[in-house]
This record gives C-alpha cells, sequence and structure tokens, in this order.
C-alpha cells in the first residue's frame, strides 16, 4: 500500500515493521562472536511484535534459500555498523556534557535502556502512540528498567512534535543530542526539511546531530535485497519519491558544522568490510553524518 500523509501504523506493519526488522539485525548483531554492538533485549522485542518470519529468525530458524542468507548477512552487518556509529555518538555527546538525548522515530530502539548514560541524562523517544505503548509494554515487561530518566513522547514526526517534546519537560537552553536514524527516507522531501528546521530551533550552542543521508536509487536497491530476505516487506512502497535537499548540504547552510563519512569508510572504521555486490552500487554514496552547533553558527542563522 502507498504511503499517504496522513498513514500510522504500529510495529508490524507499513513503516513500523521496519522497526521490527531491523531489531531483529541487532538481535543476530549480537550474537556474533566479536559483536560490535550488545542489545540484549532486541530479540524478546522482536519476539512481542509477533511478525513470524522474525520471531523465527531471531530463534535462530535460518532461511535454507542461499539468496536470502545472504541478504541477511548483509543486512546484519549493516545494521551492526550503524548501530555502533549512533551509539558511539550518544556516547561521545555524553562524554562532553550533554544531558538531553533525542531519538526521533525511535521503534523499538533500546537505547534507554542498555547505554551508559551519564547521570541526570534524559532520553526522549518520539514515535506514533501504537509504537510508543508496545515497547513500553514489552519492556516493562521484560522488566528492563531504564539506564536514564526516559520520557516517551508520543507523536507523528509529520506533527507538531517540537510542542509535545517541550511538552514532556525537553529544555531548548540546554545542549541536545539528536539521532535521526533510519527516518529521512520514510519522510516527504518537505518534511525532511521542517525536520530539520524544527532541530536546528530547538538546538542551541552545544548541540549534536547524528543522521545518514542516502543519494542515488538508494531506494531501489534496498527495495530489491528486501525482496531476497522476506516477502513480509514491500520497501518500494515505503519511501516518499521525488528530489530532496542534501542533509549534507541543507544542515551546513543551517548553522551546523558537519562531518561525513561514507558507507564503505564508516564499515571500514568498525573492521567490517563494505559488500562488493554491484547490486548495492547505490549504497556506496550512502554518507554517516555528525553536525555539531557552536556559539557563532547559531548567531550566523538568526
Amino acid at each position: 500500500m502507498a504511503r499517504t500523509d496522513a498513514d500510522s501504523w504500529d510495529l508490524s506493519s507499513s513503516v513500523g515493521a521496519t522497526a521490527t526488522m531491523v531489531a531483529a539485525a541487532r538481535a543476530l548483531a549480537s550474537r556474533e562472536p566479536d559483536p560490535l554492538i550488545d542489545d540484549p533485549y532486541a530479540a524478546s522485542l522482536v519476539r512481542a511484535v509477533g511478525i513470524e518470519y522474525f520471531t523465527k529468525l531471531v530463534d535462530g530458524e535460518l532461511p535454507a534459500d542461499e539468496a536470502a542468507a545472504t541478504g541477511i548477512r548483509l543486512l546484519t552487518d549493516a545494521m551492526a555498523v550503524r548501530t555502533r556509529f549512533f551509539d558511539d555518538f550518544f556516547r561521545d555527546a555524553g562524554a562532553a556534557g550533554v544531558r538531553q538525548a533525542v531519538i526521533l522515530a525511535a521503534g523499538l530502539d533500546s537505547r534507554a535502556y542498555r547505554l551508559p548514560w551519564p547521570p541526570g541524562t534524559v532520553v526522549y523517544e518520539v514515535d506514533q502512540q501504537a509504537v510508543i505503548e508496545a515497547k513500553t509494554a514489552a519492556m516493562e515487561q521484560l522488566g528492563a528498567t531504564p539506564t536514564a530518566d526516559r520520557r516517551a513522547v508520543a507523536v507523528d514526526l509529520r506533527d507538531d512534535w517540537p510542542r509535545a517534546l517541550r511538552d514532556g519537560g525537553f529544555d531548548p537552553s540546554a545542549p541536545s543530542a539528536w539521532s535521526v536514524e533510519g527516518l529521512l527516507m520514510y519522510l516527504p522531501p518537505d518534511a525532511q526539511d521542517r525536520l530539520f528546521d524544527n532541530i536546528t530551533e530547538l538546538s542551541c550552542p552545544g548541540s549534536r546531530v547524528a543522521t545518514e543521508f542516502h543519494g542515488g536509487d538508494f531506494g531501489g536497491a534496498l527495495a530489491e535485497r528486501a525482496k531476497e530476505i522476506t516477502s513480509e516487506l514491500d520497501f518500494s512502497q515505503l519511501f516518499y519519491p521525488g528530489e530532496r535537499n542534501h542533509a549534507v548540504d541543507y544542515l551546513a547552510e543551517h548553522g551546523w558544522q558537519v562531518t561525513t563519512r561514507e558507507r564503505p569508510q564508516l564499515f571500514a572504521d568498525y573492521g567490517r568490510q563494505f559488500p562488493t555486490d554491484s547490486a548495492l552500487a547505490p549504497l556506496r554514496g550512502s554518507v554517516a553524518i555528525t553536525a555539531t552547533r557552536d556559539e557563532e553558527a547559531s548567531h550566523g542563522t538568526h
């Protein structure tokens, strides 16, 4: 089903099901002999959602089909690298004294429970109400305890989420760290710009943001690889088409100091080799982005 401006989902449908797929990949990555990440909750969260294919995956019932197994291997590596990138981003922000973290489109993200947040840190998880409620209930069932002051903000990112965030206690006058992980492709191009406009408006000097941007026919390449893994998801129906501003340029133009790493370099930095499969060529141009907001840049945007 094609996306609409008012569509919604839970963790077993549409965009929400991609969060379950990513959690399954994190579960597999956490079991590797020399894991990049450790997500002790991922497998249980996948089981709680109840999509049969992903439940079987985390329970060790890997597909016999060679193409599917290869696709799962690639997905696991990609999610391990991506997860570690954002984990390190939040660790670095905490070490620099940032005590507000905002996880946009939180899905089944368990960072509020598994990262060693400095004392006094508040972690805001923003997502649709059905997603927030399901994950919160699942974590309570597991007896999981947040390692920070976790505050769930149930709101659609196409709505007035800045107000909901402030109502939840967010302080724009204090430095913040923002993750925009696996999100931009699911937003209309104009909504992507508004998202960064809102983040900029809410970010005082000392704030940071981490995201990733995929150029070329990334959506098509990802959709084709997903078909090899499972028919549960049709990625081609989940992305919004149309030209969009490059996140690197947009952030730089709006007062952020931007640093980028292309996907192969990010893989190499974490001891992984980026696949040479020609079908994955569009993914090579994807960039991991970190940006900071300093005093001079902040003044320059007003």
